[in-house]
């Protein structure tokens, strides 16, 4: 898989990171190996390539606001952080850096406060970096809305929820917002193999063995299989910062067990790093869905839309990628319930019994018994005849009630209901036909008036 894929989040060329680092530093091997410059900044090629408009900006120190959206690990710190570095070189502007979460709206007032005399005693722009900027609400987010309006800041936030529904519209109409791109496994091999080579970490490809060599110095020689560094590229699911941390942690557990020599040291020992060991590490593909923002109504809809389409098994995907990711089954059953009636409908008058009954054995046993009576509904649904019928009609009468002038058409007399003798003498239910007393059809209006001759099924807003 050695393939020189583009990544987000590609590392230093240095070598003065050693394996025994990955023991003594605090620090994860992803913050080790940040990129400081946008020539050593990779993958995401769309946004800041040599020929893009933001490229040019970010080169001439013309840097607008930003929101950075994308998901987990795709380099969105790692991109404010280059334009920082390249700021602080240059003397352009100072940079400021806040986390949403520990941040409050004082601190958030004193940065711009400090923004505001920076600016007018040293004619210097400030740069302030909100990390998780969507986890402010919509009163802290206005704080920013006069001082970026001015020029006051130049804001940039990162996000991974869609900055749509999470960030003011005020707010998002004075931002650039750029689409960062989960990584592709490809660019994940590249990241690993730069990472491995920084830290000295020889590859071993398949039934390669470890050379015999002398020892040259008291550190450990780390070998790893490229079988190893493909598994994690898989796991990883598009996460740099995932997969860069697994690395460290199956090659810090190796470190950990090697058995010292009488010195003391496990210096000039060989360690080999092997699948198990990362599988170990990273237990699992991690899969990305986040059951509170944008990738929760991706799937749903993918999900809605397969069913719709018929495609049994694209449906069982969609099923999976939410049960799977820890997404509350109630909440897809009650969703399936909603589509037996809006898709199916007449079509099949069995599909609202199917699926209420999974929604019912979902609630009794929970996950994760449920799952294989979800795919039950799932497959049935999507199998059955389609009718949109119930759903147009509906619509259309909702359509006909909002477009209506003036009041609405009172209830026919001879439909009214009339329980006392008061109602009988205003003429309440006078010339009802009550059809089980008729043999055959019954001529009777069943609408006011003003609305004889519509059908809700074929009606269009123009018939009124």
């Amino acid at each position: 898989m050695k393939s020189p894929g583009l990544n987000g989040h590609a590392l230093k060329t240095s070598t003065d990171v050693s394996p025994r680092t990955l023991l003594t530093s605090n620090k994860p091997l992803a913050e080790i190996l940040r990129p400081n410059t946008l020539e050593e900044y990779f993958g995401q090629s769309k946004v800041v390539g040599q020929q893009t408009l933001l490229r040019s900006l970010l080169d001439s120190q013309d840097i607008p606001s930003l929101i950075l959206w994308g998901p987990p690990g795709c380099g969105k710190t790692t991109l404010a952080h280059i334009i920082a570095s390249s700021s602080k070189k240059k003397g352009t502007a100072r940079f400021v850096s806040l986390s949403a979460t520990s941040t409050s709206t004082n601190e958030v007032r004193e940065v711009i406060k400090q923004a505001q005399n920076e600016l007018r005693l040293c004619k210097r722009r400030t740069i302030l970096f909100i990390d998780e900027i969507h986890r402010f609400n919509k009163s802290q987010q206005d704080t920013f809305l006069p001082h970026v309006e001015c020029g006051t800041l130049t804001l940039i936030g990162a996000t991974t929820e869609n900055p749509s529904f999470q960030v003011n519209a005020a707010l998002l109409s004075r931002c650039r917002v750029l689409v960062l791109e989960k990584l592709s496994v490809e660019a994940m091999g590249s990241i690993l193999d730069r990472a491995v080579a920084t830290l000295g970490i020889k590859v071993l490809g398949q039934d390669q063995t470890i050379p015999k060599e002398q020892p040259q110095s008291d550190e450990p020689k780390i070998f790893i299989e490229q079988k190893a560094l493909d598994t994690v590229a898989y796991l990883c699911d598009g996460d740099a910062r995932a997969g860069l941390n697994s690395l460290q942690l199956a090659v810090q557990a190796q470190l950990s067990s090697a058995r010292p020599n009488p010195s003391g040291q496990c210096g000039s020992q060989e360690i080999l790093v092997k699948e198990d060991h990362i599988k170990e590490g990273l237990q699992r593909s991690h899969i990305l869905y986040d059951r509170a923002g944008e990738e929760h109504y991706n799937c749903i809809s993918a999900l809605h839309k397969s069913m719709r389409g018929s495609d049994e098994n694209a449906a069982l995907y969609w099923l999976g990628r939410m049960l799977e990711g820890g997404e509350d089954p109630l909440y897809v059953a009650r969703r399936l319930v909603r589509f037996a009636s809006e898709d199916v409908g007449m079509a099949d008058s069995a599909a609202l019994p199917q699926a209420v009954s999974a929604f019912q054995a979902c609630h009794f046993i929970g996950m994760p018994e449920c799952e294989v009576i979800m795919a039950q509904c799932v497959i049935y649904l999507a199998r059955a005849p389609k009718s949109v019928d119930v759903y147009k009609a509906y619509a259309n009468v909702k359509a006909c009630l909002r477009n209506h002038k003036g009041p609405l058409p009172s209830v026919p007399l001879h439909l009214r209901n009339a329980p006392t003798r008061l109602m009988k003498q205003l003429g309440y239910a006078k010339g009802y036909k009550y059809n089980p007393s008729f043999s055959g059809p019954v001529e009777q209006k069943y609408l006011p008036d003003e609305l004889q001759g519509i059908n809700f099924f074929t009606w269009t807003p123009s018939d009124l």
